[in-house]
């Protein structure tokens, strides 16, 4: 950790603090070179801050993701981020709902892009998504004191930065259902961002390349039996498999959503009941398809001393990411279940239009009830 001293390690936990000002309302100063902006999150302003700012007027605009601009049919000036003019008049609740498309789908066709977004534009949709929030941010000219400055640069590097800092902490034995012999491995990283869990199940440290899972979080999978995707199966399955081979590691990521967060899960869903796969979901609310980096999973699996692993996936993305970051993939090993009325057409989706090696034929009955997805 002796890198994280030089210069730079203090501007990463201004970063780390920044995702709290931003949900409670307060102002951030962005910049890059010479140039420099004020901006506050869409998200953790109230609505009576948000109608003074409307009221001002001066010098205020909105910045949105390339992937949310696309999503209204505002065609996009840039790869990234769009900056938006906002019409005379608009409203508060206008407003919201060029960000938020829970509350409305229709085009935003009296909505102008007034340049590409710049590297500050884009560095505060990314510490938006940093902060969990929706990736829309407020720019404002006066109005709002910011109570830190960034540096754009650190702010776009700052998950990665933090994924290759994570150190282990603790560990302690905790005998599982399907698995008695389970100790739990603690990782955390001194730049804040999530903490992460590796659970060893039985003695993996004896194997060359032991069967290993990336499994992100899911709250209302995991712990509460949804039936809207196949992640509790996934991670109880895992456990079972390790504990018939021997060993196991089982990487527990605090991903939720394919990284967006469990409020905007939720806000997904409620846009995959109006008929929309779990891809446009995601990309409707502004975020890309899967926002996930396995930079921090190759990274708990180097400090737990396994350069090589078998890896329960059918994500060939998974993969792709853990050979990228240094970690051997002697082998893929399939990770799929039965679908059932609900999570066929969220499985179907994953197979079709994300890569996963899902055989259809295998999912299971036709989906018969509403489409549900994760």
């Amino acid at each position: 950790m002796s890198e994280l001293l030089e210069p730079g390690f203090e501007d990463y936990i201004k970063v780390a603090a920044a995702e709290r000002y931003l949900r409670g309302g307060l102002a951030c100063r962005i910049v890059a070179g010479e140039r420099a902006e004020t901006v506050l999150g869409l998200e953790g302003v109230d609505d009576a801050r948000l109608a003074q700012l409307i009221e001002a007027g001066s010098g205020l605009s909105l910045v949105l993701s390339a992937r949310r601009a696309a999503a209204l049919g505002v065609r996009a000036a840039g790869p990234r981020a769009v900056r938006l003019a906002l019409p005379a008049g608009v409203t508060v609740e206008r407003v919201r709902a060029l960000a938020d498309p829970t509350r409305t789908i229709e085009a935003a066709h009296d909505v102008v892009p007034t340049s590409a977004g710049s590297l500050m534009d884009v560095a505060a949709v990314e510490l938006c998504k940093i902060a969990n929030l929706l990736p829309a941010s407020i720019i404002v000219d006066d109005g709002a004191a910011p109570v830190v400055t960034l540096e754009a640069a650190t702010i776009m590097a700052f998950r990665a930065a933090a994924a290759r800092s994570l150190e282990r902490i603790t560990e302690a034995k905790v005998p599982l259902a399907a698995a008695s012999s389970t100790r739990f491995v603690a990782f955390r990283s001194k730049l804040g961002g999530p903490q992460h869990y590796a659970i060893l199940v039985g003695e993996p440290e004896g194997m060359a390349s032991p069967l290993c899972r990336i499994h992100s979080e899911c709250f209302t999978g995991d712990l509460f039996g949804s039936m809207r995707c196949d992640c509790g199966e996934q991670l109880k399955g895992a456990i079972e498999r390790m504990d018939e081979a021997g060993g196991g590691i089982l990487l527990y990521m605090a991903q939720e959503g394919r990284g967006i967060g469990l409020v905007n899960k939720l806000r997904a869903y409620s846009l995959q009941d109006t008929g929309i796969d779990t891809v446009d979901a995601n990309t409707h609310l502004g975020f890309e398809p899967d926002e996930r980096d396995f930079l921090a999973a190759a990274t708990m699996l180097r400090g737990l001393d396994f350069p090589a692993v078998k890896l329960m996936t059918n994500n060939p993305d998974k993969v792709e990411q853990l050979a990228r970051h240094g970690i051997d993939v002697d082998e893929r090993v399939e990770h799929s279940f039965a679908a059932n009325t609900h999570n066929r057409f969220y499985l179907e989706t994953k197979a079709r239009r994300s890569g996963h090696l899902l055989g259809l034929a295998k999912l299971g009955p036709p989906q018969l009830g509403r489409r549900g997805a994760a």
